[in-house]
């Protein structure tokens, strides 16, 4: 069996390559389809051994550093690779890998992160964070995304098989594809956190900081608990804005390897995790490392935590809201040291394992490639 992946774009180490690294893992002989490739030379160990195909997006000027720009062209580009005489196109999409071109014969599984944001559901805040609501400009994004989500809508119709990343994405497939959707979960690395380590009083997030994330929320919600330590690891556009806000019980640590991130989850008393997410990594690795997750109850992360067992649902994005939920969970621990256990959690987490993964994969594979 010959076998293609196609991914977005490999510019980071992030969620979806995870999640790619293992597909790769599950086709060791499968080639790569890219629209770009700047990650540094081994960034990712899974990728050395295969063969990796880019686009013409590539050699454009400026790729490396503002590849994003050329969005508007990654339809065409994608359509352009040659997949002639591969059996199984597996695309790894939360933008246009999707919309590849396959042979007649070829069944094409997609692993969707999520349908374009910014074309469908998230269109005005994504002119409203680039300032472009208004004037000539406006217009011409808005005509771009227009036809952006209509060659969305029919590039999905190339898919045999749809794979969401939660039940809150196979819900958006549904509603922005008319398409049915089976539920995998991404793999997460569960076996690398020890879970039953002294938990210390701080409370620790963790994110690229960038709007969504609402890391301003957790910051606001914590100088109104000054009591309270909070250590925010991350790196981003926001960065130097969140750190004016900080009050002084609020610690910025910046940018931090995995074995530091790694060490903060295993001695945090709780994760916090205030945005609305597809599915969400680290709230999962926060369980698999036995720290209880308090967060908003809404997307993959009510499908990641339970309430009130290996964390606590906030029920509003707000800083208030997470204020209460911070007294909530503390009433919580005082009354009973056993809820919110290291090992409940780490038991939940479980679930996500990348065995898992590449088990569902796998099975899945076999009903279309039986022998």
């Amino acid at each position: 069996m010959k076998v293609a992946i196609v991914h977005d774009w490999l510019t980071t180490w992030a969620g979806a390559e995870k999640a790619l690294a293992e597909l790769l893992n599950c086709f060791p002989q499968a080639e790569i389809f890219t629209t770009v490739n700047f990650l540094e030379e081994g960034a990712i160990p899974a990728l050395n051994r295969h063969v990796i195909h880019t686009s013409f997006i590539q050699r454009m000027p400026w790729a490396r550093t503002r590849y994003r720009q050329y969005l508007p062209l990654m339809p065409l580009a994608v359509e352009q690779f040659d997949l002639k005489g591969f059996d199984l196109i597996l695309s790894s999409s939360h933008a246009v890998a999707k919309g590849v071109i396959s042979d007649p014969g070829a069944v094409h599984i997609c692993y969707c992160y999520s349908p374009m944001r910014y074309a469908w559901d998230m269109q005005h805040q994504y002119l409203r964070q680039s300032g472009k609501e208004k004037g000539v400009m406006s217009w011409l994004m808005r005509w771009q995304l227009h036809r952006l989500r209509q060659w969305d809508y029919i590039s999905a119709q190339r898919v045999d098989h749809f794979i969401a990343i939660s039940n809150y994405i196979k819900r958006r497939i549904e509603t922005c594809y008319r398409r049915e959707a089976e539920v995998i979960y991404p793999p997460v690395d569960v076996n690398k956190f020890c879970y039953d380590r002294p938990r210390e009083k701080f409370y620790l997030t963790a994110s690229r900081m960038v709007p969504y994330k609402r890391i301003d929320l957790v910051i606001e919600a914590f100088n109104k608990m000054p009591d309270k330590q909070l250590i925010v690891i991350g790196d981003g556009p926001d960065y130097a804005k969140l750190a004016l806000l900080a009050g002084p019980n609020v610690t910025l640590m910046g940018y931090q390897s995995d074995k530091v991130l790694i060490d903060h989850l295993e001695r945090t008393q709780a994760f916090i995790f205030m945005a609305e997410e597809d599915f969400g990594i680290l709230p999962v690795e926060a369980q698999a490392a036995g720290a209880p997750v308090i967060g908003y109850g809404v997307g993959g992360l009510a499908e990641t935590i339970l309430n009130n067992v290996s964390g606590l649902w906030i029920g509003d994005q707000s800083s208030s809201a997470l204020v209460e939920g911070v007294e909530q969970f503390e009433i919580h621990m005082h009354q009973n040291e056993t809820t919110f256990s290291p090992e409940v959690c780490r038991k939940n987490a479980e679930r996500f394992t990348t065995a898992n993964f590449t088990k569902a994969i796998q099975s899945l594979v076999k009903k279309y490639f039986p022998n």
